[in-house]
Formats: C-alpha cells, sequence, structure tokens
C-alpha cells in the first residue's frame, strides 16, 4: 500500500514520542480462541548472538510463563534473513509461529528479488528494540561536524569522499545522508563492521555509519570522531555528540530495530493478545536493563502503528536506494 510522505516522516517521530506504551490496556485479556494451545516457536532468521537473537530470548521465558506453552527459539539464519522470514511468511497463519526480525526486513526489499511480499505476506505484532547509529570518521579526518562534511564533499567534488557500508541500512543511510546534502561519495564495501574499522582509523576510508555499540569503544579512545548520532534524540552513551537532526538534517533518523512479526491472516484476537503479551515481556526491568547494556532502547507498539511504521521504512530506504540506482537481484 502506497504511503505518504507525510506518513513516512510521521511514523518514527510517533513511535519516538512513545517508547514505552501504558500497559493494562486490556488486549493481553481480549478472547483468542484459547491461544495459545501448544507450542509457539519464535524464529530468529540471523545467528545467535546478536541483538534480535538476544531479545528473543529474553522474552521467551516470561511469554512461556504467561501462556503456559513452550516458546522455543530457533535460529534459521541465511541470505541477510530471508531463509528464515520466508519460514514464516509460509506457517499456518494461527499465532503459534512468530519472528523476531530486524531492520533487514524492509530494508531487504531494496536489495534483493523477495520469495514473499514485505507487508502482504505478514501480520505486524509489535516493535522490540531500537538502536541508533552513529556517524564516524578517522581521528585524522578533516571534518568535525556533518556540515563540515558535506562542505569538503563538495570542494573535492563527487566521489572524493568515501565511505564505508556493509548491508543493509548501514549501507543505506550514507546514500540518504548524501542525497539529502546534495553530495556524491564513493561507496567502499566491507563484510562487517569490524572489518571496515581498520580502514576508517588508518584513513584509508573517510567515514562510516556505524551502530553506536559497535563504534563505542574506538570513540572514547580517541581513534574514531563521532560527528552526529541519527537518533529521535541523542544517544545515553553519547550524551555530547548532537543528533544530525538537530545538527544540520532536520528530520534524519535512521536506527536499526527489532519486531515481532508473523504470517499474514492471524485473527484480530491473537495479534492483540500477541502484542500486548510480547509488548509486556520486553518491558519488564530486567529485559530494559539488559537491552541498555547493549545500546538499544526498548519500544513497544500495537500491530496497527507496527505495520505503519514498516511502511514508513520501505517507503525511505527504497526511495533512497532507487536513487542510488540499487537494483534488486536474485536472493540467495
Amino acid at each position: 500500500m502506497p504511503i505518504t510522505r507525510r506518513a513516512a516522516l510521521a511514523a518514527p517521530a510517533l513511535l519516538a514520542a512513545r517508547p514505552l506504551l501504558a500497559q493494562g490496556s486490556g488486549q493481553g485479556n481480549a478472547p483468542a480462541g484459547g491461544f495459545p494451545n501448544r507450542a509457539v516457536r519464535m524464529v530468529v532468521p540471523y545467528t545467535p548472538g546478536g541483538v534480535s537473537d538476544i531479545t528473543a530470548r529474553l522474552i521467551a521465558e516470561p511469554l512461556a510463563a504467561a501462556w503456559g506453552q513452550p516458546v522455543p527459539v530457533e535460529n534459521r539464519a541465511g541470505a541477510d534473513g530471508i531463509i528464515g522470514t520466508e519460514v514464516v511468511a509460509k506457517s499456518a497463519p494461527d499465532g503459534h509461529t512468530l519472528a523476531l526480525v530486524s531492520v533487514g526486513h524492509p530494508v531487504n526489499a531494496a536489495f534483493y528479488r523477495l520469495p514473499y511480499d514485505t507487508m502482504r505476506d505478514f501480520s505486524f505484532v509489535t516493535l522490540t528494540t531500537r538502536t541508533p547509529l552513529v556517524l564516524v570518521a578517522g581521528k585524522g579526518f578533516q571534518a568535525n561536524t556533518p556540515a563540515e562534511l558535506v562542505a569538503r564533499a563538495k570542494a573535492g567534488g563527487p566521489g572524493s569522499v568515501t565511505f564505508a557500508g556493509t548491508s543493509g541500512v548501514v549501507r543505506l543511510a550514507p546514500l540518504l545522508f548524501a542525497q539529502r546534502g546534495e553530495i556524491e561519495m564513493t561507496y567502499v564495501p566491507y563484510r562487517g563492521s569490524t572489518q571496515a574499522h581498520p580502514d576508517l582509523m588508518a584513513g584509508r576510508v573517510d567515514v562510516m555509519f556505524d551502530t553506536v555499540p559497535a563504534a563505542l569503544a574506538h570513540i572514547q579512545s580517541g581513534s574514531f570522531k563521532a560527528l552526529a548520532t541519527t537518533g529521535a534524540a541523542r544517544a545515553p552513551q553519547l550524551p555530547d555528540v548532537p543528533t544530525l537532526g538537530e545538527a544540520f538534517m532536520p528530520g534524519f533518523e535512521a536506527s536499526t530495530w527489532g519486531m515481532v512479526i508473523g504470517p499474514a491472516g492471524i485473527p484480530e484476537a491473537v495479534l492483540n493478545k500477541l502484542s500486548a503479551d510480547c509488548g509486556a515481556a520486553v518491558t519488564r526491568p530486567d529485559v530494559v536493563a539488559r537491552h541498555a547494556t547493549l545500546g538499544a532502547e526498548v519500544v513497544r507498539s500495537t500491530p496497527e502503528e507496527t505495520r505503519r511504521f514498516v511502511q514508513a521504512e520501505m517507503e525511505k530506504w527504497g526511495d533512497a536506494a532507487r536513487k542510488a540506482g540499487i537494483q534488486p537481484q536474485q536472493a540467495g
């Protein structure tokens, strides 16, 4: 479904304004036909150890206690999350198979020809976490602010500034920044951010958008300069670093995030119960505290808010990819 630009910009702001929704809405007690009546499988379409995997395992225990049914977590990694996500798309729409996905869910549509439709083939349960990115440069790079970076790129000409990118939003965020700054930067691909860090420190590549937790130690040591963060508010770990929105580009926001989804067609009563119960599990104080150590903010949302958020993300990142000439390739 199309979404207006105003809605695309408004959806992240709406969620940022209410990171923890009020509990006790009654949704969790809505009639749900005896759901669940067996184990509820939580698929994580990524390798173990990431934030999505940790979130899934942290909420599985309280969900199992609340439901009186096991909640096994199953890692089905491969093809940037597509393999495990397809498993969920093809599952019975009864609420007993869920996935905990990341920002890669909408972003993958910009890079791959998918075996499912990102919006049509899924039910959207709730957001779980959000982690901002940080724009960093090596300590020797001759720019200390986003405005100085843009000025340097314009003075040097198209492609004179290089950016390290891996995949997904870490690759698309600098493209969106360049488009809004009306500059051209040269993309230098890396398999992961840790592979890019030595080149950034040595000045072989100029800048990078990375997650705050991944870059934080290098910022604190002085190896990286933090030019700006990309959340709606300043990152707690970097309180003196302005957001891109306040420093230079109003409205700019780019984060990684987590979200619970299921196959399309889950009955409304079951979907509402899933949203309320997953939201209650992720906002437990112990779960919030554990995510804080990972640099992730806990959030929750209703099914409709979650759907609107994904639509907005698809438009934002899809537009950035198309303007950059990225063509979807066959997955795998």
